[in-house]
């Protein structure tokens, strides 16, 4: 049996693209349908979910890759020739489903992927490429845009596989003829001159970027509603920059958040008085936080009960530790106080301060998760970061 195809007939190679992309695609379907409707309220049922979401997009990524490889070989291969090329009609519309599956295959996954690469948290790819792409940044935006598309360009490969199917009934109990046999058993069959399929694809291209471009249209223009912001606080520094992040693993791997909004009102002097540097109080809105597509959760009451607890308090003593400095004090997060020790280093260069510190926390000491007792769902350590750039409150004014 050929490995290529002739005018007449399938090789052994297309035939073997065809079927077994067309086994992933009825199952990666499925899977990513199946997780999407399980619940999330314990460990094990967030396991299950991420499990089948981590095969479906696997899966996807599988596909995207064979899809590129059969657009090579396509590309490089005649087209068997048409069973009934006198039927110009129905062998055009053949022709632009063809050419709608070989782009859906290659954008429906591709669109998923960078949507799984702009976010972070839950369900990672099995895959030893990694979690992101290039030229994608963790965006909530470009993840929100990737996802209507997928989701469009999925609709669409349904309807393209719809048509093909139909068609394949048709050739099969009406028709009669090889349609069928042609791609299972690369017998030989039809008349006239090699198809070719430039033509379809640009077709199917046009009405894909007029799908994309009508989906992005029709996306919901409201955004959730900014949490209130927090009254401004008397500092003798004043915070011109920042970050609050804090790190967990899920899934086995290493899942990124933040606060959009906090406040520091910071005591600070250079030469300590009574062991004290000066002494600081940061407080977080809790309704900020982002981690990927886990925020909605994140903000629950089994996580973090931003509706409870809409503020995180941060009290502490800042004290002189080594070469650097310790802030000592107590946290109020969900209504818990804990005492915490931050260490950070500091550079101070005239009226410019730049701070950077790390500590990392037990959420089971502020009963976070208390039902994710297995570290291999959800870890117990929570590695927090924060690193400022403040001026002093006079230079300021």
């Amino acid at each position: 049996m050929a490995l290529g195809n002739t005018p007449r007939s399938y090789g052994t190679v297309e035939r073997t693209f065809h079927w077994l992309m067309a086994l992933m695609i009825l199952s990666v379907a499925p899977l990513g349908i199946l997780a999407e409707g399980l619940p999330h309220d314990t460990a094990e049922a967030v396991a299950r979910k991420a499990l089948l979401f981590s095969l479906h997009k696997t899966l996807g990524v599988t596909i995207f890759l064979l899809a590129l490889a059969r657009l090579v070989w396509v590309a490089i291969q005649p087209r068997p020739a048409p069973l009934h090329p006198e039927r110009r009609l129905e062998t055009a519309l053949a022709g632009w489903v063809h050419g709608f599956l070989y782009l859906s295959l290659v954008l429906v996954p591709l669109a998923g992927w960078v949507e799984h690469a702009a976010t972070d948290g839950f369900a990672p790819i099995l895959w030893p490429l990694g979690q992101s792409l290039p030229l994608v940044p963790k965006s909530p935006a470009v993840a929100e845009v990737a996802a209507t598309l997928h989701v469009t360009f999925a609709w669409g490969l349904i309807g393209a596989i719809g048509l093909h199917l139909a068609g394949v009934v048709k050739h099969a109990l009406v028709d009669r003829d090889a349609t069928l046999a042609r791609m299972v058993r690369g017998v030989e069959g039809g008349r006239g001159q090699a198809a070719r399929h430039r033509g379809p694809a640009l077709a199917a291209l046009a009405v894909y970027a007029v799908a994309a471009g009508a989906a992005l249209a029709l996306m919901p223009s409201d955004r959730p509603a900014s949490p209130p912001r927090l009254a401004e606080v008397a500092s003798d520094w004043v915070v011109e920059e920042g970050a609050l992040t804090f790190t967990v693993r899920q899934m086995g791997s290493e899942v990124t958040g933040s606060f959009g909004e906090w406040t520091a009102a910071i005591r600070f002097e250079q030469e300590p008085v009574a062991g004290r540097n000066g002494d600081v109080r940061v407080t977080i809105a809790m309704p900020s936080v982002t981690i990927g597509s886990v925020t909605s959760q994140a903000q629950e009451e089994e996580f973090f009960n931003v509706a409870g607890h809409p503020e995180a308090v941060f009290a502490a003593d800042i004290l002189p530790e080594g070469a650097g400095h310790v802030a000592r004090g107590v946290l109020d997060l969900r209504g818990v106080e804990v005492p915490v020790d931050l260490p950070f280093d500091l550079e101070i260069d005239g009226e410019t301060a730049r701070m950077k510190g790390s500590v990392t926390l037990d959420r089971r000491d502020f009963a976070i998760g208390q039902s994710y007792a297995d570290e291999a769902t959800v870890g117990h350590d929570v590695r927090v970061d924060v690193a400022l750039t403040a001026r002093r409150a006079a230079a300021v004014e």
